[in-house]
């Protein structure tokens, strides 16, 4: 696919729209993003959902005190919203409900200069860019945004119709955008490098979240947006940030050109992922090999497990955690001590660094 300029139009009908009082929002979209906490290299956590046991009411103490034990635990941000924050069993303001207990914890802690990202994906453009808006008011500071699968079938042509909705989603979201690419979740969908170095030509998209695992995709994005012209250029800030969506592949990310990891198992584990990179970053090579091959295989069992089995390990090996939202199963007893099982040397890792 050619590449073309990307850039905020003008004027977008569908932009003004959901800008006007129907939404209850101040944000003019002409006035661009609103300015954010920076994304910086490191590992990001796609943050759990905790529900009240028997109501299944969200649990904002448990919500509070699980981001507080990962900011102090040194990562580098949060993200709501996702997978493992079982964003598709959540209403609207159940959403934002979460959001913001997520950033107060944060700020009432001391952790203010920490970043929020928020999951806002959804199925159509309009109830994304709801979500982009919702999100902001609750106090994210950037969107992390999956592409819309279900009529894929429809897409004429389809990578035509995924550049257009990021980029009437970045123009009219009053914070800055990340590209979500996890095929898994999307029906099979998976983005081209082309069309992420593409939109990533837009002032309002700033980085990827690469969970398919393709390290050579990773490479040329990298490379492709290490110094974009009409961004900023700052080693310690890219102007893009490519980030790998497993911590399994954390060290072959930071190889390729890559920033970090934005990974659930770091719900389980954020000291292990982060002490693999700075190993890595140090030019111990063997030392970060060796930490690497116990979070892969801890990783393994969270692939395995989902929501439900690192739900499963939390409770086990950090004394909370609970279960996933219904229709999400109960583990069994058995499903119970193999998760436990499979986390116990990443937890044991992890008691250790502590």
């Amino acid at each position: 696919m050619a590449t073309t300029s990307v850039s905020p139009s003008d004027s977008s009908p569908l932009s003004s729209s959901l800008s006007s009082t129907s939404m209850e929002s101040d944000f003019n979209p002409q006035s661009g993003p609103q300015l954010a906490r920076p994304l910086v290299p490191g590992v990001y956590v796609p943050t759990m959902c905790f529900f009240e046991p028997g109501t299944e009411d969200v649990d904002v103490s448990t919500i509070a005190r699980h981001v507080v034990r990962l900011a102090r635990a040194g990562v580098t941000g949060v993200a709501t919203q996702g997978s493992n924050g079982e964003a598709v069993h959540l209403s609207h303001d159940e959403r934002m409900l979460v959001t913001s207990t997520t950033r107060k914890a944060l700020d009432n802690a001391g952790f203010s200069s920490k970043p929020v990202i928020v999951g806002c994906g959804a199925q159509s453009t309009r109830e994304t860019i709801q979500h982009c808006l919702e999100a902001w008011r609750s106090g994210g500071d950037y969107a992390l945004v999956l592409p819309p699968n279900y009529y894929s079938t429809l897409f004429a042509p389809s990578s035509q119709t995924i550049v257009d909705f990021f980029i009437t989603v970045a123009d009219a979201s009053p914070i800055p955008i990340l590209i979500y690419n996890f095929p898994g979740a999307v029906g099979g969908m998976d983005l081209s490098s082309d069309i992420i170095i593409e939109l990533s030509q837009h002032r309002n998209v700033v980085g990827v979240k690469l969970t398919c695992g393709n390290t050579g995709k990773l490479v040329r994005v990298a490379a492709a947006t290490r110094s974009m012209a009409n961004k900023k250029v700052d080693p310690s800030q890219p102007s893009f940030l490519v980030l790998a969506g497993s911590a399994d592949f954390s060290i072959q990310s930071m190889i390729a050109g890559g920033h970090g990891i934005l990974g659930g198992l770091a719900n389980i584990a954020p000291k292990a992922c982060i002490k693999t990179i700075d190993l890595y970053k140090q030019g111990k090579a063997a030392e970060s090999q060796a930490l690497l091959e116990i979070v892969a295989r801890g990783d393994w069992t969270a692939i395995k497990g989902g929501v439900v089995g690192v739900k499963a390990g939390l409770s086990a090996w950090m004394g909370y955690g609970g279960y996933a939202r219904s229709p999400l199963p109960k583990p069994s007893a058995q499903e119970t001590d193999e998760w436990k099982e499979g986390f116990r040397e990443l937890a044991l890792l992890e008691k250790s660094l502590q």
